[in-house]
Parts: C-alpha cells; sequence; structure tokens
C-alpha cells in the first residue's frame, strides 16, 4: 500500500515567509503494519475504534476490490472518544499526553522556496527529512516537525526564534555562515542541537556545545584520507603523477601525503605526465603493488592517465597498478567505470550515491511517486541527504535522548554515514566519518568506511 504524503506537499509548497512556521497536526494516532490473516474489523476492534472511523482514516479501503495484505501499514485514527478529548484538554487520557511528551521535536531552518537553486536544493532536503520522519513512525517513533523558510537576506530575530522553537531537541540550519551565530544562540536557549548540514566557513563549532557540524573541511578530510592511506597502503609502492594543472587545489594532498609517506618509510616516486616512457616506467616497482596518485582531479588528466597506463601495462602485463583518486571522480564514473575496476581504484568521499543500490532505487521510486518529480541531478542527491540525516538524529535522540552525541556510526545510512568527535574542549561536535569507494577488478562496488 502506498503511503498518503499529500501533507508533506502541502507543508513543502507552502512554505514562503519566514515568519510562518509550518506545522501540519496529525489526523491519526499510529500505524499499523498488516499481519496475515488480520481482517479490517480485527484492526478496528484491537484499536478499539470503529470499521467507518478507520475506513475514513484509509480511503483506499473503500477501493472496489480492496483487501488487506500483509506487509501494507494502515492509519489507525483517533477514536470519537480520543478525539472529544483532544478538544478538551482538561480531560485528555494521560497516556496520549505522554506520548506526545516523548515526540522527538525537529525544526528546520532552511530557504525552503523555489525562488533559486539553494531554495529547490533545500526543498528536496526537506522532502527527505519527511520521508525519514514517515519511516521512523513505522519504527514506532513520534516525531513533530516545525519548517520555516530562511533565504539568504533573512535577519534571525533570537527571542523571536527561540519563542517559535521552543520544545525543540533538534534544529536542522541554517544554509549560510551569516546565520550560525544567531542560531546557535537560538539552539542554546532552547536546549536543543544545532545541526549545521553544510558547508561554512569559520570556527564556531569549536566553541559552542549546540554544534553538530556534518560538513569537513578539506583540511580536515583530507588530513584525515591521509592517516588512513598510510596505514592501509603501507606495502605499496605510491607512485604521484604530476599532471601539469597549475590551477589544482590538489598539490596541497599530494605533498602533504609525500611527507607522511617518507616519514612511515614507505616507497614513493614522483614522475610526470609528459615523461618518456622509460622514465615513466621508472617510477614503478615490479615487486609491489603500485598505488598512483594524481596531483589533479579534472577529468581531462584522468583520461591522459589512464591512456598512459593502459599502454605501460600492455607493455609490462606483470605490473601491478591501482589508483586512488578524488571524490571528483565519482562524477565521472558513467565514463571511467571499467577504467576504475581494470585499476582496482580507491575514491575517498563523505557521501557515495551509490545508483546501482536497490535501496537507493527504490528510495527514487518512491520520491517520484510522492512528488511527481525525479530528484535533481547532483551529487550527492540532497534528498537522500535529508533522509539520512534525519534517520540519524532523530533514532539518536529516542535511544539517547540528551545524552545523544553522535558517538556511535549508523551503518544503515543510504548515501551519507555520520559519526561524530568532540571538536574541541567546550566546543561541539564535528563528523569525522567518511569513505573508500573501491571499484574492485571483479567489477564489483564496495566501500570502506571510516
Amino acid at each position: 500500500m502506498k503511503l498518503r504524503f499529500r501533507y508533506i506537499i502541502m507543508l513543502v509548497t507552502a512554505m514562503t515567509f519566514f515568519t510562518c512556521a509550518m506545522a501540519q497536526e496529525k489526523t491519526w494516532k499510529d500505524m499499523h503494519k498488516v499481519k496475515k490473516s488480520e481482517t479490517i474489523f480485527g484492526i478496528a476492534k484491537k484499536y478499539g475504534i470503529t470499521v467507518n472511523e478507520l475506513i475514513q482514516a484509509n480511503p483506499e479501503m473503500n477501493t472496489p476490490g480492496y483487501e488487506l495484505k500483509k506487509g501494507d501499514y494502515i492509519y489507525i485514527p483517533y477514536s470519537s472518544a480520543e478525539k472529544r478529548q483532544k478538544a478538551n484538554p482538561k480531560t485528555a487520557d494521560k497516556k496520549v499526553a505522554q506520548a506526545n511528551t516523548n515526540a522527538v521535536r525537529v525544526g528546520v531552518m532552511l530557504p525552503l522556496h523555489n525562488v533559486d537553486g539553494d531554495g529547490r536544493r533545500m526543498t528536496e532536503f526537506y522532502r527527505g527529512m519527511l520521508m525519514a520522519c514517515e519511516d521512523l513512525k513505522k519504527e514506532g517513533t513520534s516525531v513533530d516537525v516545525k519548517a520555516w523558510n530562511l533565504p539568504v537576506d533573512a535577519t534571525v530575530n533570537v527571542e523571536s526564534a527561540k519563542s517559535n522553537l521552543a520544545g525543540c531537541n533538534i534544529i536542522f540550519g541554517p544554509l549560510y555562515t551569516k546565520q550560525v551565530k544567531s542560531l546557535t544562540e537560538v539552539a542554546k536557549g532552547v536546549n536543543a542541537k544545532l545541526v549545521i548540514p553544510f558547508s561554512i566557513s569559520g570556527d564556531d563549532v569549536l566553541h559552542n556545545p549546540q554544534i553538530y557540524q556534518i560538513y569537513q573541511s578539506p583540511e580536515l578530510f583530507y588530513g584525515e584520507v591521509i592517516n588512513h592511506f598510510v596505514y592501509r597502503y603501507g606495502n605499496y609502492n605510491v607512485v604521484v603523477i604530476d599532471c601539469n594543472d597549475r590551477n589544482s587545489d590538489k598539490g596541497v594532498f599530494t605533498f602533504n601525503l609525500r611527507k607522511r609517506l617518507q616519514e612511515s618509510g614507505i616507497p614513493c616516486q614522483v614522475t610526470n605526465l609528459k615523461s618518456s616512457d622509460a622514465v615513466f616506467y621508472k617510477a614503478f616497482s615490479a615487486t609491489r603493488p603500485n598505488m598512483v596518485v594524481l596531483n589533479t582531479a579534472r577529468s581531462p588528466e584522468l583520461t591522459e592517465v589512464i591512456s598512459r597506463l593502459d599502454e605501460l601495462t600492455t607493455n609490462h602485463p606483470t605490473l601491478s597498478v591501482s589508483l586512488f583518486g578524488y571524490t571528483e571522480w565519482l562524477m565521472y564514473t558513467k565514463y571511467n567505470k571499467d577504467k576504475f575496476f581494470k585499476y582496482d581504484t580507491f575514491i575517498p568521499t563523505t557521501s557515495y550515491y551509490n545508483q546501482y543500490s536497490s535501496a537507493v532505487r527504490q528510495f527514487e521510486n518512491r520520491y517520484l511517486s510522492l512528488f511527481k518529480s525525479d530528484m535533481m541531478d547532483y551529487l550527492p542527491r540532497f534528498a537522500i541527504m535529508g533522509y539520512d540525516y534525519a534517520m540519524y538524529f532523530i533514532r539518536g535522540m529516542k535511544r539517547s535522548g540528551a545524552n545523544f552525541n553522535g558517538a556511535e556510526a549508523d551503518n544503515r545510512a543510504l548515501q551519507t554515514q555520520l559519526h561524530f568527535t568532540k571538536a574541541a574542549p567546550g566546543g561541539g561536535y564535528q563528523n569525522k566519518a567518511f569513505m573508500f569507494v573501491h571499484y574492485n577488478r571483479n567489477k564489483s562496488i564496495s566501500t570502506i568506511a571510516f
């Protein structure tokens, strides 16, 4: 049975003003997974509601030929008595009130609009978050979400935001660096965790314990990559190829990598893409496996290097050659996949959109069904990102409450795994998770998560 997401679409399309909170009150209290041989009458009796009330909450039951199927999810509405209790808080059932108290409350403060690319990307991100909330509901986790459109030119009124976000456990945002300080004050004032999903500048995470910074600076990311490179490939002969790209920013990485390799006693040779065949071959080892690293991430130079390696391995078939690349190479996969397999390629990245994963394909089909459009063609996919982040943090808050600090890695992520460590004494938490995407010679793709 397909879940109904019309209220989600309404949420996304209706958010046009920063001062307006978009919260939708649920008209159902639970979601039931149908078991074998269950009937509509039996389920209604189990939850103390009438058959008519159950059908009204699930209109598809009126469809000619409808029948319950094992594994379907159906909505369980409030009974007439419970609706009366909800309308009169003084006589509300204590258990219902307690269930509402135990809900994980989420605030979203991002540019949710259709004015420009930022707004459209964040709307997709938010849609992924809402899909996660529905899946969490199936797990028994209640989630209350309030969202605000926070465009680039908006100024956060701290006191007003505190009032609107009072009771929130988690706040996702902002997108823009200039709004970080204000939202940090808001998070501090309402005792919430502030999850900053995207790239920002500044060192706020070092000084504010409320902040959970997902984005990793290039210095942090490549520092960790070098640590694991040295650990994993200590028995390799490393070949750094100078590709003569004077505009490349990867020279800092290869410089620091060579320095660490030298300190660790790991052999490293440097050659040039334009070197003669004899000089080029001299950089490779006939007795050790060779790991090739370029000092650029550009596609034209990668193509040239692969051409040189094809010629080299044809003339010297006993050479063992692997490639170690950059996150940008994931954008070139459809052109170079077979070569990546051939050269046993490793690509470091914080997110991996695996289009061959059945779980990812199911998510894409579900997104298309709900929102009548494909996800935008970006790497990583923003909707999957929103889904992963919401699942990680809301599950964590449900499990550990205020004690949750992101120290546990969650390997169930579709695209982006998260794992946080303390950024500094008295500061917040920094995501340290990343992975090597491995294109194996047997033409399979695997990931090595750190």
